[in-house]
C-alpha cells in the first residue's frame, strides 16, 4: 500500500480543542442530541478471542517493548506513558501494531497495547506538529491505520467543539464490555438481517459507550450500549431490551436502514446522530476494520476517558458514581487518571 494522501497531515488541527478530543455528543458538552440517540462525553476499552484478517500482510510474531510502567489505576490496570517526541511515538505505535498482530497473542496481550494506542491517537492530536513525520515514517500499512484513528478522533473533536467544558465527571458506571467475538457476532447478525456493514455497528458501538463500558443514562435520557432514547427505541426493538447488546445492536442497524442507510449510509447515520462529523468518525472505523479485522483488537482494548475542566481524565472499569462529581476532587484521588498530563 503506498503512503497515505497528505490531506490528513494537517487533520484541520487549528480547529480541534484539543480538551475537547472526546467521542460521540452530550448535552452535557453543549451539543444536541440527535432524534435517535445521545452520545455520551466519553471515549473509547478491553476482553476476547482472535478475529479474522483482511490483510495479505504476515502477522509480526515478535514486538518492541513498550516504555515499562508501575503506575496502576484503581483496579490494577497499569497507566500507560504517553508519547514525548514524534519519534518515540512512532516506535511505540509500531511495537503496538506489532503486539495486536503477533500469532499466539491474547487478550490479556492486547488489553495494555489498546490503552496505548488510544493514549498515542490522543497525544498526536494534541501534537500537530508531529504528524507529518509520524505518518510518513511508519510502515506502509500501518500509517493507513494511523491515519483513519486521527480522521477519525478529529471528526469526533470538531462534534464537540465550541461545548461547554463541564467542572464535573459524569454520574456513570464503567464495566467490562462483552467479549469481543461475542460483540462481532451481534454485529454481523445485525448486517445479516439488514444488509447494513457490520463494521460500521462496531463504529457505532466504539463512539457511543466505548464497545458498552459506559453503563449509565445520558443526560438527555438514551440507554444502553447504542445510546437509544426511549421514544426511538420501540420503533426497532422488535421486543428486545436495549440495554441488551444482543438486542441493541442490532436494533442500530435496523434504524439506520429506517433512515436511508441501505441507499446511502451518510444518511442513515445523519439519522443516528445528526452531524457529518459523527458520520465521518463512524466510516473512518469501518475503513480501519475492513483493511484489517485485527485493528477491533485495539480499539476493542479502549478505555473511557471525558473531558473536563480538570483537562482529560480516565474513567477505568470499575469507576462507579451514581450522580455526577466533582472532576477536580476525583482527580485530587487518583492522580493518575490525568494520563495525557
Amino acid at each position: 500500500m503506498l503512503n497515505p494522501p497528505k490531506r490528513m497531515l494537517t487533520l484541520r488541527a487549528t480547529a480541534l480543542v484539543g480538551a475537547l478530543i472526546l467521542a460521540g455528543c452530550s448535552s452535557e458538552d453543549g451539543e444536541n442530541a440527535s432524534s435517535a440517540v445521545e452520545t455520551p462525553v466519553a471515549e473509547v476499552e478491553q476482553t476476547t478471542t482472535t478475529t479474522t484478517t483482511t490483510t495479505t500482510t504476515a502477522a509480526p510474531t515478535t514486538t518492541t517493548a513498550l516504555p515499562e510502567t508501575t503506575e496502576r489505576a484503581f483496579n490494577g490496570r497499569p497507566v500507560p506513558q504517553a508519547p514525548r517526541t514524534a519519534d518515540e511515538a512512532i516506535a511505540m505505535f509500531v511495537a503496538v501494531q506489532d503486539g495486536l498482530r503477533a500469532e499466539g497473542s491474547t487478550q490479556d496481550d492486547w488489553a495494555d497495547l489498546g490503552h496505548t494506542e488510544q493514549l498515542i491517537v490522543r497525544t498526536m492530536l494534541r501534537q500537530p506538529d508531529w504528524q507529518e513525520q509520524f505518518i510518513s515514517e511508519l510502515p506502509d500499512d500501518y500509517a493507513r491505520i494511523a491515519e483513519l484513528h486521527l480522521e477519525a478522533r478529529t471528526e469526533l473533536g470538531l462534534l464537540h467543539q465550541g461545548g461547554v467544558v463541564s467542572e464535573r465527571v459524569p454520574g456513570w458506571r464503567i464495566v467490562d464490555p462483552e467479549p469481543l467475538d461475542v460483540l462481532v457476532s451481534h454485529y454481523q447478525r445485525g448486517a445479516a438481517e439488514t444488509g447494513i456493514d457490520w463494521e460500521v455497528l462496531a463504529g457505532i458501538n466504539l463512539i457511543e459507550t466505548v464497545m458498552g463500558r459506559i453503563d449509565g443514562v445520558s443526560s438527555a435520557g438514551a440507554l444502553g450500549p447504542m445510546q437509544f432514547l426511549p421514544t426511538t427505541w420501540p420503533e426497532v426493538s422488535q421486543g428486545g431490551d436495549v440495554l441488551d447488546p444482543a438486542d441493541a445492536i442490532p436494533g442500530a442497524a435496523r434504524y439506520l436502514v429506517q433512515r436511508g442507510g441501505l441507499d446511502d449510509i451518510r444518511a442513515g447515520l445523519w439519522g443516528y446522530n445528526n452531524s457529518d462529523h459523527y458520520g465521518n468518525a463512524v466510516l473512518a472505523y469501518a475503513e480501519m476494520v475492513r483493511l484489517d479485522e485485527r485493528a477491533l483488537r485495539g480499539f476493542y482494548n479502549w478505555e473511557v476517558y471525558v473531558g473536563s475542566a480538570e483537562g482529560t481524565l480516565w474513567l477505568p472499569v470499575g469507576f462507579d458514581e451514581p450522580e455526577p462529581r466533582s472532576a477536580a476532587d476525583y482527580l485530587a484521588e487518583n492522580p493518575w487518571a490525568a494520563t495525557l498530563g
